[in-house]
């Protein structure tokens, strides 16, 4: 039994969608960015001077007054010796500066220690030709001057020393320091109780602040709470 042409069966079409027919309108395709263009020559951007171009705008300002500075830091320097020192310090001083522009409180304790060592070296000085009847004038320089810049040191090494230290370090170094310098104006007038003055009040100074003091005055506590608790829980005497 054969099957006639009519009877055959057509096989079944799904109707495409209308995105995919040929005859419906798709959507545009996007079109290709145009491709960059290629950068100006640096030269090239830094005469035209582009108040769109931000580096070329910033930069010939920088390299004027770079040149004005380095002229002038060279004309200093070149005069004498004590100029050419004296640059080179104020250099370094910069460069720390910039390097500890984030470290506020190591920053805070290198300036107020240099204080300090200023302050005590003068007190002393003066005291030194008060006492030997010298010329007030005259550069003296005091025997206790290295005492008490050791002691600013110690101060500014001993705040840095504790791993975990409960407060600020350099309030601590602050602190220290003004009690160094109330100690040298008393050296002008003791000069044997200056320095042992000031080795105390910075070891005061150091111990308050540091976590050894904070455990001392927790387990002094702790003593006068039991202490306390006892005499509380003891019957009173009838």
């Amino acid at each position: 039994m054969s099957r006639t042409p009519g009877n055959a069966r057509t096989p079944r079409t799904t109707p495409r969608p209308a995105a995919d027919r040929p005859d419906t309108p798709t959507a545009e395709a996007p079109t290709a960015t145009a491709p960059a263009a290629p950068a100006l020559p640096l030269l090239r951007r830094f005469l035209r001077q582009e108040k769109s171009d931000a580096w070329a705008v910033r930069l010939l300002p920088r390299i004027v007054f770079g040149v004005a500075a380095l002229y002038t830091v060279i004309t200093l320097a070149s005069q004498n010796g004590s100029s050419f020192f004296a640059v080179v310090a104020a250099l370094l001083l910069g460069l720390a500066l910039w390097l500890l522009r984030r470290r506020t409180q190591l920053l805070l304790a290198m300036g107020v220690s240099i204080l300090a060592i200023a302050f005590t070296g003068y007190f002393s000085a003066v005291g030194d030709a008060a006492r030997t009847s010298e010329d007030a004038g005259a550069t003296v320089t005091g025997t206790a001057a290295f005492g008490y810049w050791a002691l600013a040191g110690m101060a500014l090494l001993g705040a840095w020393m504790v791993k975990e230290h409960p407060g600020r370090r350099g309030i601590t170094v602050v602190l220290a320091d003004v009690i160094l310098v109330i100690a040298s104006v008393v050296g002008m007038f003791l000069p044997e109780a200056g320095v042992p003055l000031g080795f105390l009040g910075v070891i005061g100074v150091l111990a308050m602040r540091g976590s050894s003091a904070k455990a001392v005055a927790g387990r002094a506590r702790q003593a006068l709470g039991r202490l306390r608790t006892r005499k509380a829980s003891a019957p009173s005497d009838s």
